[in-house]
């Protein structure tokens, strides 16, 4: 399966693709940032943004793609233009026609460390380790972006729809529930959320 991951930002998006097979090994495929001139008026940053989205899921053919959720945060401003990103990548997402999912920090930090209150220097280390690179890609933004992809390829949960708009939950005890007809990708990974939800998340090479 081929995941893409989406860090959003209207400064620098992380954008990561990763490939995962049967046993749940991860390897990268692409990695990088869409960056947007700060001088720029707002919808022309996002322009900017959406281009580049635009041509990595074109380029790469992802199968799912994860975007990082927003939280509030102290800095209005920066909270108000990273959703108006988070926006704009979901509507990427849409013109494709494919499957998405959104994950919250702590789920992207537990997926890949088992620690959902790690910081982004074991975050950044795990996603290397994982990868098997020398070290992180930089900026924080690229590797946050494959930790985004990493975590849906292990845990499959927040799972939204397709071109019809079907939805697709799973509970804490691993229990499927849909609404609408899923697509194969959908249901490949809905199955392997629930699973994953009844024997708990985590990199499978450290679960005892």
């Amino acid at each position: 399966m081929r995941v893409m991951g989406i860090d959003p930002g209207i400064t620098r998006c992380g954008l990561g693709v990763v490939d995962v097979d049967e046993s749940r090994k991860a390897s990268l495929v692409y990695v990088g940032v869409a960056r947007s001139d700060k001088d720029l008026a707002t919808h022309f940053r996002l322009t900017t943004i959406a281009d580049a989205i635009d041509a990595v899921i074109a380029r790469y053919r992802p199968e799912v793609v994860a975007i990082e959720r927003v939280f509030a945060q102290d800095n209005l401003q920066s909270v108000t233009t990273t959703m108006q990103v988070m926006g704009a990548a979901m509507t990427c997402v849409g013109r494709a026609g494919l499957p998405m999912a959104v994950h919250t920090p702590s789920e992207v930090k537990s997926a890949v460390s088992g620690n959902g209150n790690a910081d982004k220097a074991q975050v950044q280390a795990m996603v290397a380790r994982i990868l098997g690179l020398a070290k992180a890609p930089k900026p924080a933004d690229a590797a946050d972006s494959l930790a985004i992809a990493i975590c849906h390829a292990w845990r499959g949960t927040g799972l939204l729809g397709d071109t019809d708009d079907s939805s697709v939950s799973v509970s804490l005890s691993g229990r499927l529930t849909s609404r609408g007809q899923l697509t194969p990708a959908q249901r490949a990974w809905a199955e392997a959320a629930a699973a994953q939800r009844r024997t708990g998340a985590v990199d499978p090479r450290y679960r005892r």
